[in-house]
């Protein structure tokens, strides 16, 4: 019987270069799985592989050694345990993320309920090429949101206020980017350099700083044949609604736009950054 292998590679199996064996992709949205999701990884890699996956630079979990005819139980072993084959080729990858505000004490957003969002509405979906989304919770940028088609990094929209202040001057320390100076009894926010990671509002002792979660976006990133750092080219994205609306108009730009096997950033250099700025723009502004 013959093997369609571009349908197993577009379900995850990817051809090794050992004949009639594969290497099996798991769909792992943001970086988790579940003890119960590992069980069943582990009982399959026993069983049908050779002993052991590969964690992948993208946070995946890879099955090498599965036969070719062990595919099909393989599929239903897996699903026993919530788990299911990832994608490859032209298509909507898997959405990696940190941890973000749920765990930890930097982040500033909840990137796991982001990436499950934007895994919902566009993973596997066919594209001129692959396309990646990254979730990371502050500027440490732990998960390299740049490095993705698209980016989002998780921000702080941030407010003194005078009436909570002591003026102690946690925050002008705290503020690595020298945003923030106390003159006698005000504080001068220079919002030119502000990069919203939120430090003066979580180092603040009487809370004198309110930060309203938001979300900065870059575009274009590749890491790869070619390196690139995604462009941050809209203001502070201050919703959710605001930013699903937006990333709904890149794809689609990237779908009515792109040439086959060509990338994101490709497209939109070939096509113009003006172009697609006035689109994303349109879309920021609802």
């Amino acid at each position: 019987m013959a093997i369609d292998y571009s349908a197993l590679k577009k379900g995850g199996f990817m051809r090794q270069k050992q004949k009639g064996r594969f290497s099996l992709r798991l769909q792992v949205v943001g970086g988790t799985l579940t003890s119960e999701n590992l069980q069943v990884i582990y009982k399959v890699a026993d069983k049908f592989g050779n002993g052991y996956v590969h964690l992948t630079s993208r946070q995946g979990v890879e099955i090498p050694y599965i036969r070719v005819e062990d595919i099909e139980e393989v599929k239903e072993e897996l699903a026993k345990g919530g788990c299911k084959p990832g994608v490859c080729g032209p298509r909507v990858r898997t959405v990696t993320a940190c941890q973000g505000n749920t765990v930890c004490p930097s982040g500033n957003v909840d990137c796991y309920k982001i990436a499950t969002e934007l895994d919902q509405r566009y993973y596997a979906r066919e594209l001129p090429h692959k396309f990646k989304f990254g979730v990371t919770g502050c500027q440490n940028n732990c998960l390299k949101a740049e490095e993705n088609d698209i980016g989002v990094k998780g921000a702080l929209d941030i407010q003194w206020e005078k009436d909570k202040c002591i003026f102690c001057g946690v925050c002008e320390k705290a503020c690595r980017v020298g945003a923030i100076k106390i003159e006698g009894d005000n504080i001068l926010l220079d919002e030119s350099k502000c990069n919203y990671c939120g430090r003066c509002a979580k180092a603040c002792p009487t809370e004198a700083w309110d930060g309203e979660e938001a979300y900065i976006l870059s575009f274009g990133g590749l890491f790869g044949n070619t390196i690139n750092k995604g462009s941050s080219i809209l203001p502070l994205v201050k919703s959710e609604e605001q930013l699903y609306r937006i990333t709904d108009a890149a794809i689609q730009f990237f779908n009515d736009n792109g040439k086959p096997s060509e990338r994101f950033k490709f497209t939109i250099d070939r096509v113009g950054w003006d172009t697609f700025q006035e689109v994303v723009e349109e879309a920021y502004n609802g």
